[in-house]
C-alpha cells in the first residue's frame, strides 16, 4: 500500500468516526467538510441543497468561507453547481473558467478563488445537491486523484446516513441589512489593531440570527456597528435600503431610534424607575409605541410592573430590557450576551420570551459563547479572528426549553 492510499485510509477513518457520532444528516455533513478542511484539500467548503420544485433551485445550507452565501441559489443544469446536480457527475474548474461562471462570481464577490471541485451530494438513487470545495490563487487546480477523494469523502456521508432524507431548504426572505468588507480599527498607542477584517453578511427579516466565537473576535463589535454605536473604518452597511455607512452623527440617532432595539449583559435599568416606567421612558422616543404593559405582560411580569430594579431577580430585570427593546416595535433587535449574567434556568427563562420576540416578525441578532443558545437560531455565524468564517442554516431550530448546558 502507497503513500497515498494509507493517507486516503486514514481521512476515510476519521470521516467514519464523525458521522457515526453524528444526530443527523446536517451534522455528519458538517463534520465531513471539517475533517476535509483539516487535511487541507481545500481552503473553503459549502454544501448546496436542492429543493422540490419542479426545475429544482440549489440554494446553500452551510458553508466555511469569509463569504454570506445565503441569498445565492443555482437551477438545476445552470452554471457548476446546477450541472453537478443535474449530470450527479463531479466536475472541477480553475482559472478563467471560475471567472467566466457568473453564478460563481456572484456567489464568491470579493473572494479571490483559485479552483473548485464539485461533486453530488446524495443518498442511494437519490440527489440531495452538491458539495463544493474550494481553494484560493497559489495553491494549485485539483487534480482527478483529489477530485475522486473528495466525492469519496462525500460518500462516506451518504452511505453512513443514506436513510435519512434533509429537508427542503427553506427560500430566505427579504434582505434586512447588508454589511460588505466591513473593517474596524482600535487605536492603541503605536498600535492599530485590526478587529474587523473584511466582514461579508446580509441578515434577513424575521430570522433569528447567531453570531458565535471566542472573546476578541469581533462579533461584539460588529453588533455594535449594526447598532450605530461605531463607526466603521471601510466597507459599507446598508439598512433596509439605506446606506447608514454615510450617515451623519444626527441621522445615526435616528437611526438607533428608530430601528434598533438593544439587549446587553448589563440590563441598564434605571434604579429610580418601577418595571414599567422603565419600558415608558423609551416609549417616550417615538411616535407610535407598543403598550408597555401589554409588553410586560408578554415577558410574564404584569404582577412586577410597580416593582423597581433592586426588587426583581437579574432574570426578571432582563425580561425588563427585553420588554423596553420592543417598546420602539423595532424591525431589529440586538442582543450582546443577554445571558451571561444569568443562571441555567434564568437563562431559558430569558431565551424563551426572546423566541416569541421572533415569533411577532422582528428580527433578532444574537451574540453568544454558548454554543447550545445557537440552537435556536435560524442561522448560525461563526466569527473567527476578525471574519466570518462559517455559516450554518439550521434546518431544525430548538425551541429554549429543549436547550442544555
Amino acid at each position: 500500500m502507497n503513500e497515498k492510499d494509507i493517507r486516503i485510509y486514514k481521512i476515510i477513518g476519521r470521516i467514519h468516526s464523525c458521522i457515526t457520532s453524528s444526530k443527523d444528516f446536517d451534522e455528519a455533513v458538517t463534520a465531513c467538510l471539517k475533517t476535509v478542511l483539516q487535511y487541507s484539500m481545500a481552503d473553503y467548503a459549502a454544501v448546496w441543497r436542492a429543493d422540490d420544485s419542479e426545475v429544482p433551485v440549489l440554494r446553500p445550507v452551510y458553508w466555511i468561507c469569509p463569504v454570506d452565501l445565503s441569498s445565492g441559489m443555482h437551477r438545476s443544469g445552470e452554471s457548476l453547481v446546477g450541472r453537478v446536480y443535474k449530470n450527479q457527475a463531479s466536475e472541477a474548474v480553475s482559472g478563467e473558467a471560475v471567472a467566466a461562471d457568473t453564478a460563481l462570481a456572484a456567489d464568491f464577490a470579493g473572494m479571490e478563488i483559485g479552483s473548485i471541485a464539485c461533486v453530488p451530494l446524495g443518498s442511494g438513487n437519490t440527489c440531495y445537491g452538491c458539495v463544493q470545495f474550494i481553494r484560493t490563487p497559489g495553491k494549485g487546480a485539483f487534480t482527478p486523484d483529489e477530485v475522486d477523494t473528495c466525492e469519496l469523502l462525500t460518500y462516506m456521508a451518504q452511505t453512513e446516513l443514506e436513510e435519512v432524507r434533509p429537508e427542503s431548504h427553506k427560500s430566505q426572505k427579504d434582505i434586512l441589512l447588508s454589511a460588505r468588507n466591513i473593517h474596524k480599527y482600535y487605536q492603541s498607542g503605536e498600535t492599530r489593531n485590526h478587529v474587523l477584517k473584511g466582514v461579508n453578511l446580509d441578515v434577513y427579516k424575521g430570522e433569528f440570527v447567531c453570531l458565535l466565537g471566542e472573546s476578541g473576535c469581533g462579533k461584539s463589535t460588529m453588533l455594535n456597528i449594526i447598532g450605530g454605536l461605531l463607526d466603521l473604518d471601510e466597507g459599507t452597511l446598508t439598512f433596509d435600503g439605506k446606506d447608514i455607512s454615510k450617515f451623519g452623527e444626527k441621522e445615526l440617532t435616528e437611526y438607533r431610534r428608530d430601528n434598533i432595539g438593544f439587549i446587553f449583559q448589563a440590563y441598564n435599568l434605571m434604579p429610580n424607575l418601577n418595571a414599567k416606567q422603565n419600558v415608558d421612558l423609551i416609549a417616550e422616543l417615538v411616535k407610535e409605541p407598543a403598550d408597555s404593559e401589554e409588553l410586560l405582560k408578554l415577558v410574564g411580569l404584569s404582577e412586577q410592573k410597580d416593582h423597581y430594579p433592586s426588587q426583581l431577580s437579574g432574570g426578571q430585570q432582563q425580561r425588563i430590557a427585553i420588554a423596553r427593546a420592543m417598546v420602539k416595535k423595532p424591525p431589529l433587535i440586538l442582543a450582546d450576551e443577554p445571558t451571561a449574567a444569568l443562571d441555567y434556568a434564568t437563562s431559558i427563562e430569558v431565551l424563551s420570551v426572546m423566541e416569541n420576540v421572533v415569533k411577532d416578525g422582528t428580527t433578532l441578532m444574537v451574540v453568544t459563547h454558548n454554543e447550545e443558545i445557537a440552537k435556536m437560531a435560524d442561522r448560525v455565524v461563526r466569527f473567527r479572528n476578525g471574519q466570518t468564517y462559517e455559516i450554518r442554516i439550521n434546518a431544525h431550530p430548538l425551541h429554549a426549553a429543549d436547550l442544555v448546558w
